[in-house]
């Protein structure tokens, strides 16, 4: 996308690299929240229109210390999958590409809080589950050869996981606006784990939305788990070659050598011209012809 390109143009140098690493410090804080004074949270820094407008700002930013579960047994479990996902993504998009699919997902969370808390009236209580998955949606797209091990005995391939979480989304989105509260279907759900209300609704739309619009406009290909390491084996041997000259530009961000000593770049063999990229863009950008 020509946007993203030149927003990364100009902005990439702020990009927050290896961002899921801060992320997960935080869930890891949350997770401490939690288990100190469980009502902590939703009382002083979930995401809570009313509160923000009343002067309460922080919650903006603080809601996203939410751990992805609150379990002893799979707090590390949840810590070290999410890692893996944002580490991943990020080595496929590039630290700013990555940083806009994270960020613009809180955003949105945000921006629709306010906006039906100011519309209707009605005050949702948003915390990053949604959002979390929204990033496993990502990863399941992009590897979905990948296998797990379900229950830690079960291999699974990510697609398939994907298409659960996928319908997940679709009844939570359904349930919540037509399932009455209370009803013998709404119970049921909450037994499958599915709580149909109008805010879940709400941010597992907002999150599905975001996938959507970042993920599948950017059209990017997809690459296999041996893709990955044969990259990192030609990255470690770009980094070498790049460690022996000083003229280097990117043709997309325009960044050289001299804007950090950790950037690589290589010439594009597949671009009609002498074109050079770094890490970032290398297997990302759009091929001149």
């Amino acid at each position: 996308m020509r946007w993203l390109d030149k927003m990364e143009r100009r902005f990439g140098r702020y990009a927050i690299p290896n961002l899921m690493y801060y992320i997960i410090i935080l869930y890891a804080l949350g997770f401490v929240v939690q288990v100190v004074s469980p009502e902590l949270y939703y009382q002083y820094l979930a995401l809570d229109a009313a509160a923000i407008l009343r002067g309460e700002v922080w919650r903006i930013f603080t809601f996203i210390i939410q751990p992805p579960t609150g379990s002893f047994i799979f707090i590390f479990f949840s810590l070290y999958l999410y890692y893996m996902i944002g580490k991943m993504l990020e080595y496929q998009w590039g630290a700013f590409r990555f940083n806009m699919y994270f960020f613009s997902g809180l955003i949105l969370h945000v921006l629709v809080c306010l906006a039906i808390y100011l519309v209707t009236g009605y005050n949702m209580s948003y915390g990053t589950m949604y959002l979390n998955m929204s990033l496993f949606f990502a990863f399941a797209a992009l590897f979905p050869d990948v296998q797990f091990l379900l229950f830690f005995i079960i291999p699974i391939k990510c697609k398939y996981l994907g298409y659960a979480n996928g319908l997940y989304f679709i009844i939570t989105i359904v349930a919540g606006f037509i399932v009455p509260i209370g009803t013998p279907t709404w119970r049921s759900l909450i037994e499958f784990g599915i709580l149909a209300t109008p805010a879940n609704s709400v941010a597992a739309l907002v999150s599905f939305l975001n996938f959507i619009i970042f993920f599948l406009a950017m059209r990017r290909s997809r690459f296999s788990p041996k893709d990955l390491k044969r990259r990192r084996t030609y990255g470690k041997k770009v980094k070498a070659a790049a460690a022996r000259s000083n003229r280097h530009r990117c043709a997309v961000c325009g960044r050289t050598e001299k804007d950090g000593e950790e950037l690589e770049f290589r010439f594009c063999s597949k671009c009609a011209g002498n074109y050079e990229y770094c890490q970032d863009h290398l297997f990302t950008h759009e091929h001149r012809k």
